[in-house]
């Protein structure tokens, strides 16, 4: 038996002796308590996450990883995404999105006018986040060996216009997923600056990851609210939250049953982070066709036919082209 798990194990006992709830500091900016779980589900024991860590993923869909990517590799994350908003390169595939508030404005250029670059798989240097070893080697405690990079985003979240477009509703990511088990999806999502409640931190709900998937459509914001931006339609607002505050190069690992999302941007400048999620190659694509995921299977078909002239593309087939092999071998997906 590895030491991890022996260590799980005697922390298992103690947590069954005592009944007492647990403090968890080093999964969030705030400490959130959890109680011993029936079984360890969602990770594996690989020995890079303790045993603490695996209880308090277990309970809170997510953790914390102080400075897990150097200021190095993110600088050079930040001028890549420049070269692209300043369209001095073109990469195949990539989705770059705007705020709603200035999607047509004539007079914002550049980065500015960039909230969103989405898959850039076909970017070797952006995807190098998605390739990093000290990722992949917590990725693997929630996906097993196996590992594909399903989907990228480097976020440019602006500071908001006053019409609070800024906002990210509250939403499970695997609404957007016509893949399953859920519980070998996991996110990687790193601060690439210093992130607060001032710049629209992630805010999550801890716990929510044991639900099920809930309906999501547009939220009926008065600002309005920016492409395929779904949220939940139905969740209890007293469910307790925690505000990640995040500094550069700490990522956060979670659940894609988590509901979470993000505020206003209310500072003067830009709050940048970048994230894959990943899925074990061992998963398998799924009909969605008259579930809640149809209305975002809907409006993917839709992008992928005006993006590509093809109407015979599936929801499954957007997705089977943007998924990439990351680490050992593709068996399924």
């Amino acid at each position: 038996m590895s030491r991890a798990a022996d260590r799980l194990k005697v922390v298992l006992n103690h947590l069954d002796r005592s009944h007492g709830a647990v403090r968890a500091s080093f999964t969030s900016a705030q400490n959130v308590s959890y109680h011993h779980p029936h079984a360890l589900q969602y990770t594996f024991d690989t020995d890079v996450l303790t045993p603490e860590q695996r209880i308090a993923y277990e309970e809170n869909g997510f953790i914390l990883i102080r400075k897990l990517v150097s200021d190095e590799d993110i600088e050079k994350f930040r001028k890549e995404f420049e070269r692209i908003s300043k369209r001095e390169v073109k990469v195949p595939g990539l989705l770059i999105m705007k705020d709603v508030s200035i999607a047509k404005s004539e007079f914002v250029e550049g980065e500015k006018a960039v909230t969103k670059l989405q898959d850039f798989q076909e970017d070797p240097e952006l995807f190098r986040y998605c390739t990093l070893p000290q990722i992949l080697n917590y990725v693997k405690c929630f996906t097993g060996p196996n590992i594909m990079a399903m989907h990228t985003m480097l976020i440019n979240k602006p500071p908001d216009t006053g019409k609070k477009t800024s906002r990210h509703p509250m939403h499970q990511d695997l609404h957007y997923f016509p893949f399953r088990p859920a519980d070998r999806i996991v996110c990687a999502w790193t601060a690439m600056e210093k992130v607060h409640r001032g710049n629209g931190c992630l805010v999550v709900l801890p716990g929510s990851h044991h639900g099920t998937l809930q309906e999501h459509d547009y939220p009926e914001w008065e600002g309005g609210v920016n492409k395929m931006y779904h949220g939940v339609r139905n969740y209890a607002p007293d469910h307790p939250r925690v505000h990640l505050e995040m500094e550069k190069g700490d990522t956060v690992f979670f659940h894609p049953l988590l509901i979470h999302g993000s505020g206003m941007n209310q500072t003067k400048g830009f709050r940048k982070a970048i994230s894959c999620h990943y899925a074990s190659s061992d998963c398998y694509y799924i009909d969605v066709n008259g579930t809640t995921q149809e209305n975002i299977s809907n409006e993917v078909k839709e992008l992928a036919a005006k993006k590509y002239g093809a109407d015979t593309v599936t929801f499954q087939d957007t997705w089977a082209l943007r998924g990439r092999l990351v680490q050992g071998e593709r068996t399924s997906m």
